[in-house]
């Protein structure tokens, strides 16, 4: 099961420009990108759970493996994720992809993918596609709403996250099917038979998922991936081709630009926009709200609630439309604001952490955030202390800075605000030194 959350390298700003490949090129870097068939594509090394070296040789079609020296417990974990995709992946996009659209479109069901890949008969590994989904359409971020995992082939003792849950046929072949949730929904499929090949339609398996309840036709599918999932080894696998078609013939048409974008109500840790509505020959589905040039949220309405601001801090925000069909109109009027001084939210908060899963290597959990107080407050900040020799590896729900062993957490833009006795949670994900039981402490929360 691939965990590919935000990295603190990446928060950090430790990230590699994506270049476009003309001839082969190879990447080494963690977390390294290049471009194929015009921008079409996007090739990651995306080396997202290990610290050893793993290189990739990028061709105009696909990629092939040319390092790679993983030994991870196959109980937990795999070290990483090379793979091709087309989509939206933590802001990086390929070139007119139209995604993310939204399930309930009707041009959702004319997506195709193709893949040709090529394996070794050494290591342990998986051979699989990676298909996510988010209730909202962004395209940044760790998506929340469902993970599509299709395995063509496996190597060694290894099975997806969960349990398996059944066998369903699909695509031509028989699947064993098996759900967990990390955070968000898994839901794997796992050919009974390899196959090094395959040619099918994304609603193929998206409506088996939402036909078992684990996925929702109002989420927004982000990105197609495929790729290969490594504990042990993994040198000489090939991606030999990929691709992904729509279908054409859908709604192209995009929404008109939202008006007279406003703040008001400013304090010193957030503010309240609202605007004019967009029109759009279907119908307009949501607003992408952006603050100094980046998505930060998506509502489905004329207005917005912006907390997490620091104090004193002047912000440029603006707002776009978007369609079932993935199209957005331009941007709005950018409009600035400057948070007061001082603090800000008033209330008292509580955190606790619950352990969701953990292995040899590591854990993953999640911390409910608790408003204790009898009045409203519009943001909260947990801190804990990690054991020595844990890292932090990925997170979600909330925005995440370490110093040392101390971790620090805020709110985001949409789960700041709570009533009196409301709560709300966001996870992690950690690394530890083998058989090390060791678990964080001292969770605080302040407003």
């Amino acid at each position: 099961m691939r965990r590919l959350l935000l990295s603190l390298a990446l928060v950090a700003g430790v990230l590699v420009v994506p270049s476009t490949a003309q001839a082969d090129v190879t990447i080494c870097e963690k977390y390294g990108s290049t471009t194929i068939q015009s921008g079409r594509y996007v090739v990651q090394n995306n080396n997202w759970g290990d610290d050893t070296t793993q290189c990739i040789n990028v061709t105009g079609t696909g990629f092939a493996i040319t390092t790679a020296s993983h030994n991870k417990p196959t109980n937990g974990a795999p070290g990483s994720y090379p793979s091709v995709y087309f989509g939206c992946h933590y802001g990086n996009c390929s070139t007119g992809s139209g995604l993310p659209l939204q399930a309930s479109a009707s041009s959702f069901s004319g997506i195709n993918t193709t893949v040709s890949m090529g394996y070794v008969s050494s290591g342990v590994w998986d051979a699989a596609y990676d298909i996510w989904f988010d209730p909202t359409p962004r395209t940044d971020g760790q998506n929340t709403g469902a993970e599509i995992m299709i395995w063509l082939n496996k190597l060694g003792s290894i099975q997806p996250v969960g349990s398996q849950i059944g066998t369903v046929n699909l695509a031509g072949a028989t699947w064993n099917v098996w759900f967990g949730n990390i955070g968000w929904n898994v839901i794997s499929y796992v050919r009974t038979s390899a196959t090094s090949s395959m040619n099918f339609a994304v609603d193929t398996f998206y409506g088996d998922a939402v036909s078992r309840g684990y996925a929702q036709r109002s989420w927004y599918l982000t990105s197609i991936q495929a790729g290969f999932e490594p504990w042990v080894g993994q040198t000489g696998l090939t991606v030999n081709s990929f691709s992904v078609t729509t279908g054409g013939g859908g709604d192209t048409q995009p929404p008109s630009t939202p008006g007279s974008l406003t703040a008001s109500g400013t304090t010193s840790n957030s503010t309240n926009l609202s605007w004019q509505p967009a029109t759009d020959n279907v119908g307009v589905t949501g607003y992408d709200v952006f603050r100094n040039g980046s998505q930060i949220t998506t509502v489905a309405g004329t207005s917005a609630s912006i907390t997490g601001l620091s104090p004193a801090t002047t912000y440029q925000f603006a707002v776009r439309a978007r369609d079932a069909a993935g199209n957005t109109s331009g941007n709005s009027n950018t409009v600035a604001v400057t948070t007061q001084p001082g603090g800000g939210g008033g209330g008292a908060c509580s955190a606790s952490w619950t352990p969701q899963s953990q292995w040899s290597t590591g854990y993953t959990g999640t911390v409910t955030v608790t408003n204790t107080s009898p009045s409203t407050t519009n943001s909260w900040l947990v801190t804990f202390t990690l054991p020595a020799g844990h890292s932090i590896t990925n997170y979600w729900n909330a925005a995440v800075s370490v110093s040392g062993q101390t971790v620090t957490a805020r709110n985001l833009s949409y789960n700041g605000t709570l009533a009196p006795n409301m709560n709300t949670g966001w996870g992690f994900q950690a690394s530890r030194p083998n058989g090390n039981t060791l678990i964080p402490t001292g969770f605080n929360c302040s407003p």
